[in-house]
């Protein structure tokens, strides 16, 4: 069939390009002791390749549920609940104490509430048949505007000093993963990847409505619960990792309907994370190797993820 065809290609040339963004990241500029190189490149490849492979399918797998391709996961405030929650702890211990301790716990710690506190909401809204996606998204927004005013109500109590780490802290950074907490990331993340491959044909049916999957044969609130549980993992991983990031899912999303031209997971998902991973390494081996750190890749990617937001939003509008 030509549109198998044609996503099969897609995947393969988008395969090619992650390899050699990897192969460039790991290669390029590389002076000296090769034993020494290669494991500290390879652990800030590794959180690139986590950080770009949970915002691209969390992205598509949140979308898939909401059957609406302009929203991300950050809509639902789950960035803002990371905001609130670095906040309040900048604001209990100060920023000597924040910095001595284990990034391991802290990194528990916020995975643990954001991801409980979305499926309380979640639980709260599918608690009976009426409930609907658009009300839970009306309150997500909701919920995400009143994190974020908290969030700045206790920033402006903050010493100034304290305010600055804060902000470094809140500023999504590529290149500063902590090396300690690759393992439990990487096996969050590969315990959720695992958990979803069995279930892309259930997301197939899923993706066509509540209706026609109920018809299908579908667990509608069961389903989309656990699917909402995935996101949650996902999103609450990368935010831990390197701070808030608001469109750069969206892009990798939207990049992947593109290249393989339809909305089947089976090669929907894996785009979406190749091309993820494609432009955080290839990004940070750019800003490394080109921009010598002039500028920071957080900053490029949400100028490009906004523009691709306003596209989308026009693009809808229009039709």
């Amino acid at each position: 069939m030509p549109h198998e065809r044609r996503a099969r290609l897609a995947l393969l040339v988008l395969a090619l390009l992650a390899l050699s963004a990897i192969l460039a990241f790991m290669t390029l500029g590389a002076r000296g002791n090769w034993g020494f190189v290669l494991p500290f490149r390879g652990k800030k490849l590794l959180g690139l390749l986590l950080v770009g492979h949970a915002v691209a399918c969390s992205t598509v797998l949140f979308q898939t549920v909401t059957a609406n391709r302009i929203l991300t996961p950050a809509i639902m405030g789950f960035d803002s609940l990371f905001v609130l929650c670095s906040t309040v702890l900048m604001a209990l211990f100060g920023s000597t104490m924040v910095a001595g301790l284990d990034p391991r716990l802290v990194f528990a710690g916020n995975v643990l509430l954001m991801v409980g506190a979305s499926m309380a909401l979640y639980l709260w809204l599918f608690g009976g048949e009426e409930r609907s996606l658009h009300r839970l998204l009306l309150i997500g927004v909701v919920f995400g505007i009143f994190l974020r005013m908290l969030a700045e109500f206790v920033q402006r109590m903050l010493d100034p000093n304290e305010f600055m780490v804060l902000s470094d802290m809140l500023f999504a950074s590529f290149g500063t993963i902590p090396a300690t907490l690759l393992g439990i990331a990487s096996a969050m993340v590969a315990g959720v990847t695992l958990w979803l491959m069995p279930r892309l044909s259930r997301l197939d049916v899923i993706a066509l409505g509540r209706p026609v999957a109920v018809n299908l044969g579908i667990r509608w609130r069961a389903e989309v619960l656990a699917v909402l549980a995935a996101v949650s993992v996902l999103v609450a991983v990368s935010a831990a990792l390197v701070g808030p990031v608001l469109f750069f899912g969206l892009i990798a999303a939207s990049l992947a309907h593109l290249a393989v031209g339809q909305s089947a997971h089976r090669y929907l998902l894996p785009a979406a994370s190749l091309i993820g991973v494609t432009m955080l390494v290839g990004g940070q081996t750019v800003l490394e190797r080109v921009f010598a750190f002039n500028t920071a890749l957080g900053i490029i990617v949400e100028f490009a993820g906004g523009i691709t937001f306003i596209a989308l939003l026009i693009g809808k509008g229009r039709r």
